[in-house]
């Protein structure tokens, strides 16, 4: 199982990191139903901040960003929203799903998972450091633009100017 594959499955809704439960029934090489049975059968191992259903509006709007649910495996419309596990929600899955495949996936989507974090938390720090350079550097760089401007503006004037009659001798020949 490549990390890549379980990271472009990995949306963002209500400002949470989340799998959704066919994506995981893909994964898990188990149809979508089991996995909701499973769930539904243990549901006090899910509390709101582990696992939620989507709302209508809000899994249409996911649909629009699928290119086709077709090419995902999917049918065009489901009966039921679907689950959206966290972080948290999937490790619990390793404990309802006990089969040597559901162990495997859940350990690379952990690790998934600790990936993006990591990856979130190096691309603030380098926002952070570009934004202290940008206020310690400011004065520099003001100069540097205006003396962009100047050059670019000098030019447009030269260009807007009338050509002159040249003062001189010509030689006729």
């Amino acid at each position: 199982m490549e990390l890549q594959t379980i990271q472009n499955r990995i949306y963002e809704i209500r400002g949470q990191k989340v799998l959704l439960d066919f994506d995981l029934s893909e994964l898990y090489e188990t149809e979508t139903k089991r996995l909701k049975e499973a769930v539904r059968r243990n549901i006090e191992r899910f509390p709101s901040d582990f696992m939620f259903e989507l709302t209508k509006d809000e899994y249409n709007t996911l649909r629009t960003q699928f290119a086709s649910l077709d090419n995902r495996g999917r049918g065009k419309h489901s009966k039921y929203n679907p689950f959206a596990f966290t972080e948290q929600g999937i490790a619990m899955l390793a404990s309802v799903l006990r089969s040597p495949k559901a162990i495997e996936v859940n350990i690379q989507i952990v690790r998934a998972f600790v990936f993006l974090r990591k990856y979130a938390l190096s691309h603030s720090e380098l926002s952070q450091k570009l934004q202290e350079l940008e206020t310690k550097y400011d004065k520099q760089f003001n100069d540097i633009f205006e003396a962009i401007n100047y050059l670019i503006q000098k030019d447009k004037l030269e260009n807007t100017q009338k050509v002159r009659k040249r003062i001189g001798f010509r030689q006729i020949k």
